[in-house]
């Protein structure tokens, strides 16, 4: 790992970003790139060596991602911890005429939905991320699971429930709404207009974050759980939450919400769980590089985040599912045939 290039930590760092959030996997293409590249690429980023620097890199730059998540959603996870702090003082002292974890707001049951959510997948990681990455980390196998994350996005779009769609259009009308009294409080498209904007923004996260609260503690359940398939390279993290939440009879908007705010968690814990890693001899010799790719990681994952909440708003993962397909399968080919 003493060769990381500044070039291989950009490239790697970018990619990160990006991939971390668009529902592709990103250890998936952390692991492909490398061996479609070829040459010192092949040998000094191999995630599935023993002990493998290369894993601590890009897991470390999982701080990064969970960073720029944090400063888009900070307002979100203000109201989701306070609402979490709220939770806690009403099993201490329970307001009159209540029970003791009795929830009284949207924000305390979101935030044990996220909680609950983020359960299995962290136990799962601690428990089986090094096996799982010895036997399924090697480029053949990222490029078969990547073509098996294609046909679940197809398959998540293609099968929908009706549940879901009809949540799609209840999602709209609250965002027309939203974006109507926020134009008014604004002063007017001209007027004000950019902070009108911003304002419907976070009317739009209030509602989403209510319609979430009310999906129920068995759906987070669910739906995090679905996050453990994304210790598999190729399958991606979003992608399935997004799909089991979708089946859950969640609007694709809120299910990519969802998806998102259970990200930030998971990624930051497992990057802080790597920091040591880089902080010791793994690190020598490489820490500007690794400090050079988390720059781009977190630029990429904010731009990326910005675009994807709007995107899920009137869009599919089809265009995802069919990119994954292509490029599953042309590895496929180039490894297994050509190379």
């Amino acid at each position: 790992m003493s060769h990381l290039t500044y070039l291989e930590a950009g490239v790697v760092g970018l990619i990160q970003g990006v991939s971390e959030l668009f529902p592709v996997s990103s250890l998936g293409h952390n692991v492909l790139i490398p061996a479609l590249i070829g040459g010192s690429w092949a040998q000094d980023l191999n995630v599935a060596k023993a002990e493998s620097p290369y894993l601590a890199f890009i897991v470390g730059l999982h701080v990064a991602t969970a960073i720029a998540l944090l400063i888009y959603f900070w307002r979100d996870w203000i109201r989701i911890i306070g609402g979490f702090l709220a939770s806690l003082g009403q099993f201490i002292a329970p307001a009159p005429g209540t029970r003791r974890w009795q929830l009284q707001s949207s924000d305390e049951r979101l935030a044990w939905m996220v909680i609950l959510a983020t359960i299995p997948v962290g136990i799962a990681g601690l428990a089986f991320e090094h096996p799982f990455r010895v036997l399924f980390g090697k480029p053949i196998l990222a490029a078969v699971f990547l073509v098996v994350n294609g046909l679940i996005l197809i398959a998540g779009e293609r099968f929908r429930p009706p549940s879901s769609v009809e949540a799609d259009q209840r999602a709209a009308s609250e965002r027309q709404l939203a974006a109507a009294g926020a134009m008014v409080s604004g002063g007017g498209r001209h007027a004000g207009g950019h902070q009108a904007i911003r304002n419907a923004e976070i009317a739009q996260a209030v509602h989403a974050d209510r319609r979430l609260s009310a999906a129920g503690y068995s759906e987070a359940l669910i739906v995090g759980s679905s996050q453990i398939l994304a210790l598999l390279a190729g399958i991606s993290r979003d992608g399935v939450a997004m799909v089991a939440g979708m089946f859950r009879g969640l609007s694709r908007e809120d299910a990519a919400r969802f998806a998102f705010l259970l990200a930030t968690p998971v990624i930051l814990a497992a990057g802080v769980l790597k920091i040591p890693d880089l902080m010791g001899h793994l690190g020598n010799g490489i820490r500007g590089e690794v400090l050079f790719g988390s720059v781009l990681s977190g630029i990429g994952a904010y731009l990326s985040v910005r675009f994807l909440v709007r995107y899920f708003q009137t869009r599919t993962l089809t265009p995802f599912g069919i990119y994954c397909l292509v490029v599953g399968g042309a590895s496929i080919i180039y490894l297994g045939l050509i190379k």
